[in-house]
């Protein structure tokens, strides 16, 4: 009997210990899903990331602490940049008052090219080469920093940040990598991209037909 007891005890004891959601399970869940909506988006699976995004704002809009929706905001922001799409980042704008982050706003500096060598220091280090480059104008290092970055999403953001000055190696590089991730929506646009600036009409002609397959 007194093993019986002390058996019980103890289930009730690991149950009661071991079984508790974290208090801050909202994050978990809102990280996930917007790391689902960035899949998604990239992916050219519109609808399900239009449901990721509110799902991901939805669970970050229970605390008074508004970074993780400004990270969200800032994402989307830089997601609809990466594929040559104009925003403002107006949903960060909005609440950017309420913040107090350096790193957030460096990292909206970075995504309006506002930048300047204090920005650059609150930047993540796989774009502190990158944007020291573009904010001394160095364009053909810039491109060779962005062929160094690894995370695929921060390398196809980096080449929308060069513009017209990205490079035709740096284009192919962004359309092996964006392929390899199924990002279809990313495939298109820098398949675009680099129909523009090649001069090798055969070459044009082959994009042109990639293009069509993949859109049928």
């Amino acid at each position: 009997m007194t093993k019986l007891i002390i058996l019980i005890l103890s289930l009730s004891m690991f149950s009661g210990c071991s079984f508790k959601s974290p208090p801050n399970q909202w994050q978990y869940k809102s990280t996930n899903a917007f790391n689902s909506y960035t899949k998604n988006f990239l992916s050219a699976h519109d609808i399900l990331a239009k449901n990721d995004f509110k799902r991901a704002v939805a669970h970050a809009k229970v605390t008074a602490d508004l970074r993780s929706l400004a990270k969200i905001y800032l994402g989307e922001c830089a997601l609809n940049i990466s594929v040559g799409m104009e925003d403002e980042c107006l949903k960060y704008q909005n609440i950017s008052p309420t913040l107090k982050s350096q790193s957030l706003q460096a990292y909206y500096s970075l995504l309006t090219l506002n930048l300047n060598t204090h920005v650059i220091e609150s930047l993540p280090s796989n774009y502190q080469n990158f944007a020291t480059n573009l904010l001394n104008t160095e364009y053909k290092k810039a491109n060779q920093e962005l062929q160094n970055i690894d995370k695929a999403t921060s390398k196809i953001l980096a080449g929308a940040l060069l513009r017209e000055h990205i490079e035709e190696q740096s284009i192919r590089d962004i359309i092996k990598v964006s392929s390899l991730h199924g990002y279809k929506k990313s495939v298109l646009y820098w398949l675009e991209r680099l129909k523009n600036v090649t001069k090798d009409t055969n070459e044009i002609a082959i994009i042109n037909k990639k293009i069509e397959v993949i859109n049928e």
